[in-house]
């Protein structure tokens, strides 16, 4: 896995975006298509699977614990399922590189297993909270040891049987739900998670298309232990993450025009495409359909003046891996846009409300951050050397941020824009965005 801090890019101020562009697959789908499909009963096919560093390495992972994966071969992967109690104990620990998804959710997983594994990470990883995680499932009778603080690696020890619990989690978490919905397909009983706001339903919605019984309300998903999934064909669409920086790369410079195609428009995941919206964004969304239980459009995007708004905060968790891109809008738009409820961008690849405040200060953007938000005030952009801090996000946020500089940017610690948008560059590039590399 890259360190994050060997691969510089270069844009050239000025340009527009246009054409009609596929970004890959999405990112938590192709995560969970993996894991479920390893402990399913039968052949799950995937198409359109993400082959990005976050993704390789859960795939990576089952196939340490003897699951026999084909692929990935252009977008297709076959998981030979091994069933619920299938996994086999990994001869070394498991390698999760830059991946907080894999480590969190595969937690929840392993917690119920008959047998010891590790997780380990890269270094960045190796400083993200895993309490959140932890300490539900110690409930559940897990046996987890974390390094001091909380961090990784995690040692998970084997158990008998884990036990269902009632977990009303304090901070929305997509990945904490998932993590305690895994842990409960292991458990004796009903586990219920309750959240207090809604957060992106892909594992639900996968386990419920492999023939699991969910219950779910609002604010409320509960799942009995003990029974057992059924591979499927899994058709992953494109990650509207990824499509979030064309998105605002079209918004804000003049005479853009793009078709994304085939995004990913889950109900859960569309909080960029309403904030962008309520700043005067012209998004129209075409084609609605759906594949394999989830919802799939294409995203029209011309560009448009934008204006600074006070954030809903309904819509911060619905949008919150967008963020990064969505500063950029802000840092181009009349006026303060305000963000507040979002500490969880603190602890996200990096403290991520700090440096998009950094970066677009840099760029003379009055960035003005919070305990758990940002003011900016929208402004003439200029040039400038930035530290993504070996945030794929924050990278890819700032290439865009090019579009209406007056001078060129340089963005360092790039490398790891591979785990999540593999030909990042080619495709925008293709768009219209002048980026070039120093490695």
């Amino acid at each position: 896995m890259g360190d994050g801090h060997n691969t510089q890019f270069r844009i050239a101020p000025g340009g527009q975006l246009g054409g009609e562009l596929r970004v890959p697959g999405d990112k938590s789908i192709s995560h969970r298509s993996i894991m479920l499909g390893a402990i399913a009963e039968g052949d799950t096919e995937v198409s359109g699977f993400l082959e990005g560093e976050d993704c390789l390495a859960t795939l990576d992972a089952f196939r340490a614990m003897g699951v026999d994966i084909e692929g990935p071969q252009k977008g297709r992967v076959v998981i030979h399922g091994a069933g619920l109690h299938g996994l086999q104990a990994p001869k070394t620990s498991l390698d999760l590189g830059n991946s907080g998804t894999s480590m969190r959710l595969m937690t929840g997983l392993l917690a119920g297993q008959s047998f010891a594994s590790t997780l380990i990470g890269d270094a960045s990883l190796s400083t993200r909270p895993m309490r959140r995680v932890s300490d539900p499932l110690l409930e559940m009778g897990a046996r987890i040891n974390t390094a001091a603080g909380g961090t990784p690696p995690l040692e998970i020890k084997p158990v008998k049987k884990l036990k269902a619990i009632d977990y009303r989690m304090p901070v929305a978490s997509a990945q904490v739900k998932s993590s305690l919905l895994l842990a409960g397909l292991y458990a004796q009983g009903r586990t219920c998670v309750h959240e207090p706001a809604i957060t992106r339903d892909h594992t639900e919605r996968m386990l419920m298309g492999m023939g699991y019984k969910l219950e779910r309300s609002d604010a409320e998903v509960c799942i009995a232990g003990g029974e057992f999934l059924r591979g499927m064909p899994i058709d992953v669409p494109a990650d509207i993450s990824s499509a979030a920086f064309f998105m605002v790369g079209a918004s804000i410079a003049p005479g853009s025009d793009v078709l994304l195609q085939h995004v990913g428009i889950n109900p859960t995941r569309t909080g960029v495409i309403d904030i962008l919206q309520l700043m005067g964004a012209d998004i129209q969304i075409m084609n609605q359909h759906e594949v394999c239980g989830e919802p799939v459009a294409d995203i029209r995007v011309k560009s448009a003046p934008l204006q600074g708004i006070n954030i809903p905060p309904h819509l911060v968790p619905l949008a919150i891996d967008e963020f990064p891109a969505i500063f950029v809008a802000a840092a181009c738009a009349q006026g303060a846009t305000v963000l507040t409820g979002a500490e969880e961008l603190r602890v996200k690849e990096s403290d991520r409300i700090q440096a998009m405040a950094d970066g677009l200060q840099v760029l003379g953007i009055q960035a003005q951050p919070t305990h758990d938000g940002i003011m900016i005030i929208g402004g003439e952009m200029g040039g400038g050397e930035i530290d993504s801090l070996g945030d794929h996000r924050i990278a890819m946020a700032f290439a865009m941020a090019g579009l209406r500089a007056n001078d060129q940017i340089l963005i360092n610690g790039c490398d790891n824009v591979k785990t999540s948008f593999p030909g990042f560059m080619v495709l925008a590039r293709k768009a219209g965005l002048e980026i070039s590399i120093n490695v």
